[in-house]
C-alpha cells in the first residue's frame, strides 16, 4: 500500500476514536456538566446526527475543491472541533463542538474513500479502501479504551486534547504523504446531488448499507450487559472481551476488503448470510460463556467485513448511474452507516424493554441482516440484467 494510504489511516484513527469514545466517558461528563445521563446520551446523538446529515451536503458543498487541500481543511476543522469539545464551559458549547467534529467526520470517509480506491491499482481498491477504514477499527480496540482511561484518570477534557494531537499528526501526515496531483470527480450540480436520492439502483445499496450494518449494532450497543446479565461474565472479563471483539472487528475489515476486491455484491450476499446466521446462533450461544466467545469472535469478524464492499459498490453503481456525484453518493453511504447504527441501536432499545429482554437482541438484528442480504440478491440480479443487456445490444 502507498504511505498515502496510511496517513488517511491515521487520519481514520482519530476520528473513529473520538466518535464510540464519548460513550465511556459520559458519567465523567454528565458529573462534570451537573446533566443528566440522558442529556449526556444526547451528545452521542447529536454527534451521529451530524455525520449522517451534514455529510451529504458538505461533501457536495466542497466538490470544486481540490481533495489534498479539502483533507487538510477536514483534518483542521476536527482539531478545532475536538480543542472546543476539550474548552467547553457548557452543554450546549460542547454539543456544537461535536457537531463540528462531526462534519469533518462525514467528509473526510466519503472522499478519503474515493482517494484511497485512486491511490492503488483497480483490483485492489476494496483492500486500499479496508485499509482506511481499518484505522476506525484500530480505534474500536485501543483508542476508546485508552481514552476513557486517560478521561477516568485526568478528566474528559484531556482526552478530547489528546484526540486533536491526534488530529494534528494526521494533518502533517496527509500535507506529507498525499500526492498533489489527486484525482477528482467532476463538481456536482444541484440537480445531480438531488439525483443521487433519485436513483433506485443506488437507494438499495443505501438500504443494504444500513440493514446490514445497522443489524448487528441492535445486540452490540448492549453487548455489555448481555456478557453480564445474560452470559454471566464478571465486568472485568467484560472489558477484555471488548478489546477481543474489536480485534476481531479489525481482522473482518482487512479480510472483507479482500472478499471484496473482484465482485462486491457476490462478497456480500455471502458476508451477510454469514452474519445473519452467527446473529441468530448468538440468541441461543449467549447462554453459554465458552460458546459466546466463540459466536463474539465470528460476530466481530463480520460486523466490519461487509464495509469495504459496501463503499466499494457504491462507488461503482454511482459511476454508472450517477456519474456526476459520485463524492455524493460515496457521502450518503456514509451516512447510511451512521442512519444504521441509530436505527439498531433504538430498536435494541426497544426489545430490551420488551419481555424478551436482552437475549432477543441478536435474533431481532438477524431479522434486519437478513433483509439487507434480500436486497443484495436484489440488486446483484438488476447487475446480471444489465450486463446482459449490454451483451445483446
Amino acid at each position: 500500500m502507498p504511505l498515502a494510504i496510511f496517513a488517511l489511516t491515521i487520519a481514520a484513527y482519530a476520528i473513529g476514536t473520538t466518535e464510540f469514545v464519548i460513550v465511556g466517558l459520559l458519567p465523567t461528563v454528565a458529573t462534570d456538566l451537573h446533566i443528566t445521563l440522558p442529556l449526556a446520551g444526547l451528545i452521542v446523538s447529536v454527534y451521529a446526527l451530524g455525520v449522517t446529515f451534514g455529510a451529504p451536503i458538505l461533501t457536495a458543498l466542497t466538490g470544486r475543491i481540490e481533495r489534498k487541500p479539502l483533507l487538510l481543511g477536514l483534518m483542521a476543522l476536527f482539531v478545532i472541533g475536538n480543542s472546543a469539545a476539550a474548552l467547553s464551559p457548557s452543554y450546549e458549547m460542547l454539543l456544537v463542538a461535536r457537531v463540528i467534529a462531526a462534519f469533518a467526520h462525514g467528509v473526510f470517509f466519503s472522499v478519503g474513500s474515493t482517494i484511497a480506491a485512486d491511490l492503488v491499482p483497480e483490483n485492489r481498491r476494496a483492500s486500499a479502501i479496508a485499509m482506511m477504514f481499518m484505522g476506525l477499527t484500530v480505534a474500536i480496540v485501543t483508542g476508546v479504551p485508552l481514552g476513557t482511561y486517560i478521561g477516568q484518570v485526568f478528566g474528559w477534557r484531556a482526552t478530547f486534547w489528546v484526540v486533536a494531537a491526534l488530529g494534528v499528526i494526521a494533518f502533517f501526515g496527509i500535507a506529507t504523504l498525499l500526492p498533489n496531483t489527486l484525482k477528482k470527480a467532476p463538481p456536482a450540480s444541484l440537480f445531480d446531488q438531488v439525483r443521487v436520492l433519485g436513483s433506485g439502483r443506488l437507494l438499495i445499496v443505501f438500504a443494504m448499507t444500513a440493514l446490514g450494518y445497522g443489524g448487528t449494532f441492535v445486540a452490540f450497543t448492549f453487548l455489555a450487559p448481555i456478557l453480564q446479565d445474560v452470559t454471566g461474565f464478571s465486568e472485568k472479563s467484560v472489558s477484555l472481551i471488548l478489546v477481543l471483539y474489536g480485534i476481531a472487528i479489525a481482522a473482518g475489515n482487512i479480510g472483507g476488503g479482500r472478499i471484496a476486491n473482484h465482485n462486491p455484491a457476490r462478497a456480500l450476499i455471502g458476508l451477510f448470510l454469514a452474519q445473519a446466521i452467527v446473529l441468530l446462533v448468538f440468541s441461543f450461544t449467549a447462554f453459554s460463556p465458552v460458546l459466546t466467545l466463540i459466536t463474539l469472535a465470528a460476530l466481530g469478524f463480520l460486523s466490519f467485513a461487509n464495509v469495504p464492499g459496501l463503499q466499494l459498490y457504491v462507488v461503482q453503481l454511482a459511476k454508472e448511474h450517477r456519474p456526476g456525484a459520485v463524492d455524493v453518493a460515496s457521502a450518503l453511504n456514509i451516512a447510511a452507516f451512521n442512519l444504521g447504527i441509530a436505527i439498531g441501536a433504538w430498536l435494541g432499545g426497544l426489545v430490551v424493554e420488551t419481555p424478551m429482554g436482552l437475549a432477543a437482541t441478536p435474533w431481532v438484528g438477524a431479522i434486519l441482516v437478513a433483509v439487507a442480504l434480500l436486497l443484495t440478491l436484489w440488486s446483484s440480479t438488476l447487475d446480471r440484467r444489465a450486463a446482459l443487456t449490454l451483451k445483446t445490444a
